[in-house]
């Protein structure tokens, strides 16, 4: 007994000596301003060249011979696992969980690909990365915020030796975005503001590919409607909502205590100003947020209005719709964009 016990206490020193290697090999290579996509690529060729982690190019592409999870699992050390893949389904995505052991980076390039559905994955896979407990899940919008979450995900997983597995979604739409050490550390947990601006009409928030057309719908709302809008990148609607439900539960569970906070709060503490949540994926990925915040709440995604991700002419219509039912401004404004950017439901 003591003998596989000491073993086993090696085998977690060894495994968190190689993540802290891979943590130290990427923290010393020069980033660059990329997508998404070609930042973890560019970090998968850091981690290949360290030789202190599993890096895995698909299993048709794996450089190793033969069935790649064979050999993976006659490993008896665990190595930081870091696999790009091209998963559809939740059926795809739930066999490579399976195959990985629920352990490892699990990044999807499948948005990049031609496909009839939104983000290039049937609804079934967002809904499934939502509800299962053991993933953590990240839409970076630029490859700053890739970059952070990947070695967020090296510390969490293999250092700290916390259970799950991350999954990214990446797109290859260069992003140039800056991140400093505090919206770092906020974007990890779900959200961060991109402008601090003051005062503002409403509140638009924005994940993956899809916050560039809110970027576009906040210059759309000043431009021709003069609206003041805040913009918050949220990388994991996911994340914000898990936390805010276990905040809740804890709070009614535990009545004479202080309240726990939450991060979404946090963020959107102090204002009645309506919120607009954006994703390339189903509605019901935001939808996760309404019961948690305290504003009037409009959840845009893939089908809300067309079936696509929302335009940013929807977004603008949406906003404006929202202050319109808030009583800030006539609802004539919400018809006359809507034939200004000729906009209609499919």
């Amino acid at each position: 007994m003591g003998t596989r016990r000491q073993v086993t206490l090696s085998m977690t020193a060894a495994t968190a000596h190689a993540a802290q290697l891979c943590i130290d090999a990427l923290s010393t290579a020069t980033p660059a301003s990329r997508s998404p996509l070609h930042t973890v690529i560019s970090m998968a060729s850091t981690l290949e060249s360290s030789r202190q982690a599993w890096v895995i190019h698909g299993q048709s592409h794996s450089r190793r011979v033969g069935n790649w999870p064979a050999w993976f699992a006659r490993n008896a050390v665990e190595k930081p696992l870091l696999y790009l893949h091209s998963a559809h389904s939740a059926a795809q995505l739930s066999a490579l969980s399976n195959v990985t052991r629920q352990r490892g980076i699990l990044c999807n390039d499948i948005e990049n690909q031609p496909s009839r559905w939104p983000k290039g994955a049937q609804p079934s896979l967002p809904l499934w990365l939502a509800t299962h407990p053991r993933c953590t899940p990240y839409d970076p919008a630029s490859g700053e915020e890739a970059r952070a979450i990947v070695l967020a995900a090296l510390r969490s997983l293999y250092v700290e030796g916390k259970p799950g597995f991350y999954y990214l979604a990446l797109h290859d739409q260069d992003s140039a975005a800056p991140l400093s050490e505090q919206d770092r550390e906020a974007a990890l947990k779900g959200m961060y503001p991109l402008q601090r601006n003051s005062p503002f009409d409403v509140r638009l928030l924005g994940a993956g590919r899809a916050l560039d057309e809110v970027v576009h719908a906040r210059r759309l709302l000043k431009q021709h409607w003069n609206i003041s809008a805040q913009l918050w990148s949220c990388p994991s609607y996911t994340r914000l909502a898990r936390e805010a439900a276990a905040a809740e539960r804890w709070n009614r569970l535990h009545p004479r205590l202080p309240k726990r906070g939450c991060h979404l709060r946090d963020c959107l503490v102090g204002s009645a100003a309506p919120v607009i949540a954006v994703t390339g994926y189903p509605q019901a990925i935001v939808d996760q947020l309404g019961a948690h915040v305290d504003a009037r709440f409009v959840a845009l995604g893939a089908g809300s209005v067309q079936a696509a991700a929302p335009s940013r002419y929807w977004i603008v219509v949406s906003a404006l719709r929202a202050l319109a039912d808030e009583g800030r401004i006539d609802t004539r404004q919400v018809q006359d964009a809507m034939k200004r950017y000729a906009v209609e439901c499919e």
